[in-house]
């Protein structure tokens, strides 16, 4: 996954809209259950050749809700990456 969505989510759908690839799910299809939004690995381009860095991160109201996960192999990785746990945005 490259980037993932933590419990402090508020469902404000900020992220939702500013994902370009549509890679992110609200709280009813995310496939875990829970009730927070769900980034799909398998679509998330960290945003390499839309954005700086992830838009779903720059959107959040939300600090440290959007952090870095595990690259996925064959996928886009962001050169400003952190390590996985770390917050996209500070």
């Amino acid at each position: 996954m490259a980037v993932i969505i933590t419990d402090t989510c508020i469902n404000c759908a900020a992220c939702i809209d500013e994902c370009p690839v549509e890679a992110i799910v609200d709280e009813d299809e995310n496939p875990t259950g829970e009730e927070i939004y769900y980034v799909y690995a398998d679509k998330c381009v960290e945003c390499v050749g839309y954005h700086d860095v992830p838009a779903c991160a720059e959107a959040c109201p939300t600090e440290g809700c959007i952090q870095w996960s595990d690259v996925v192999d064959g996928m886009p990785a962001s050169e400003n990456r952190q390590s996985a746990g770390t917050p996209v945005v500070e």
